[in-house]
């Protein structure tokens, strides 16, 4: 569920767990047309290809499983749609959070890199398709760490093509994953991180949608990271209305991974910040 969290490369995006929702509504190299998601991951994550019965509750991971199935199918039926090749983008992104080793996460990412270069050929202007091809080249550059640091360029070239063809959509989450692959990739001559564009995509994601609860705990984060605990504390009542606002909206069996990503994160938010109170009576009063 997002965080987005810190590792050494990023994730430079936040995973799907905590954004998924309901979203807006090709032909798939031939090399993939008989790539199958190994079994052992389906079994792993209680996946079921067909709904449950009403008798049983789908849980959040068969959810996601049984989404990548369905959209897999679509996409293979429907060569030349490019809404349902970057559909399965989104799905391999997704299920990429719930694998259980590197290998299973390349796999899946790799899958939907190929979906979603197949949509942004065939439909340039699908603010879609360029924020999933960064969110799948996101899921392999965390499977494959410092090896990956090349496909940082491509991952950037893909959000900013989102955000200038629709820069609020999926909560501005395109300036929220380019603000965490700023903040979290090696700066220069290493790679693309910088601070000051960190700052600015962060914000902006907060600025275009204030009510989404991931881009307000990616911001109090990053400033507890930055250790400017004073700015955290001040924000802690605004975005405590904000969660508790979200919690009448963001509803339904689609959020519940994401309300359980939020809820961890925003304690542990609190908690860093009054524990650095207490270690800085220097900066009280």
């Amino acid at each position: 569920m997002a965080t987005l969290n810190s590792h050494k490369l990023g994730p430079p995006f936040e995973s799907r767990a905590s954004r998924s929702r309901p979203r807006k509504a090709g032909q798939r190299p031939a090399r993939w047309l008989a790539l199958t998601l190994p079994l052992v991951l389906f079994a792993l994550v209680g996946a079921a290809v067909a709904p449950a019965p009403e008798a049983f509750a789908e849980s959040p991971t068969e959810r996601v499983a049984r989404i990548y199935a369905e959209s897999q199918a679509r996409f293979r039926r429907e060569t030349n749609n490019s809404g349902a090749a970057w559909e399965f983008g989104r799905a391999c992104f997704d299920l990429a959070d719930l694998a259980t080793n590197n290998t299973q996460r390349a796999e899946l990412a790799q899958q939907g890199i190929e979906a979603c270069r197949l949509a942004v050929a065939r439909d340039p202007k699908s603010a879609a398709a360029h924020y999933y091809l960064g969110l799948n080249l996101g899921q392999w550059a965390q499977a494959k760490k410092f090896s990956a640091l090349p496909t940082l360029g491509e991952m950037e070239s893909a959000w900013k093509t989102a955000i200038a063809i629709d820069p609020k959509y999926d909560f501005a989450g395109a300036h929220h994953s380019l603000g965490l692959m700023y903040r979290d990739a090696p700066g220069w001559p290493i790679s693309l991180g910088n601070r000051d564009k960190a700052r600015f995509h962060l914000q902006k994601a907060v600025e275009l949608s204030p009510e989404y609860p991931s881009n307000q705990l990616n911001w109090l984060e990053t400033l507890l990271a930055w250790g400017d605990k004073k700015a955290v504390q001040a924000k802690i009542p605004s975005v405590e209305a904000v969660l508790s606002a979200a919690r009448h909206k963001l509803t339904g069996d689609e959020w519940v991974l994401a309300w359980q990503d939020w809820d961890s994160r925003w304690q542990r938010i609190k908690a860093k910040a009054n524990a650095q109170s207490l270690k800085s009576p220097r900066e009280k009063g």
